[in-house]
């Protein structure tokens, strides 16, 4: 059922791969201000897959600045580790709505990128992202460029580049967005195969209910602009999970639940 605090805590003597407390943020034009951000406040357990969802426009990719350090907030603190970083930059990977490979550079070359920089790109982590490669359905298109792979195929070659930076905490905002519906569908079971074996711990933005109930831990659901956490979900279906959930009387009552909270806030009209 879904949880109507607006925060949550680090419980016991667990510390959060990412905790956001109190984060609130308004953009400045000439004399006047648009608040974006409300008071945010949510954890990401170590290990676990925790997802925002929320009406287009309201701040969640505003919010995922706030976490990279790209933009310093008017109020509130990011802590990772329960180390405050609050406006420090490279302490996340970052996965887009579109893969954003660079066009010169093989498929291996691209998943490697977060370790070059990190310079800790040595024979060993080649090695180590041939296999996830070949785990990925990749395999035999580690000298491929972008231009000869699919879509999906890009979209993976992008995950796994988040997947294997240093970074703890992966942000993914709407990785899936620009692709087909039968494409998303089989990127999500890829995903959740995938997570399964690294328990990375995971921050997705995203705007489908079925997405974030099927991948998720946690979901929060955020409200219009100037965004705040309405909402929190802890998801009960157990893991390893699989696609067949989403079937499930449980599955469809709390993606009904959730869906219709949505459809009440986007109804609202926007400040």
């Amino acid at each position: 059922m879904m949880n109507t605090e607006k925060s949550a805590s680090v419980s016991g003597t667990d510390i959060a791969a990412l905790e956001i407390q109190g984060i609130s943020l308004a953009f400045r034009k000439r004399r006047q201000q648009l608040p974006v951000l409300n008071d945010i406040s949510l954890t990401v357990p170590a290990g676990k897959f925790v997802s925002i969802i929320g009406p287009s426009g309201c701040g969640k990719s505003t919010l995922f600045h706030v976490i990279g350090g790209l933009l310093e907030p008017d109020q509130g603190v990011v802590r990772m580790g329960g180390r405050e970083v609050t406006g420090q930059r490279g302490l996340i990977s970052y996965v887009p709505q579109k893969p954003a490979l660079f066009p010169w550079r093989n498929t291996l070359d691209n998943v490697l990128l977060a370790r070059e920089i990190s310079g800790d790109a040595n024979e060993a982590a080649r090695a180590e992202a041939r296999e996830w490669l070949v785990r990925a359905g990749l395999g035999g298109f580690e000298k491929s460029y972008p231009h000869m792979l699919s879509g999906g195929m890009q979209q993976r070659a992008s995950f796994l580049r988040g997947l294997l930076a240093p970074q703890e905490v992966i942000c993914l905002d709407e990785p899936f967005s620009s692709l087909d519906e039968l494409t998303r569908s089989d990127m999500q079971r890829w995903l959740l195969d995938l997570w399964e074996t690294s328990r990375r711990s995971v921050l997705l933005i995203t705007h489908s209910v079925e997405e974030a109930l099927l991948l998720s831990d946690t979901i929060y659901l955020f409200s219009g602009r100037p965004a705040s956490v309405l909402h929190r979900a802890d998801v009960p279906f157990a893991r390893p999970r699989r696609e067949s959930v989403i079937e499930e009387p449980g599955f469809l009552e709390l993606k009904r639940e959730i869906s219709a909270r949505m459809k009440e806030e986007q109804s609202k009209k926007p400040i």
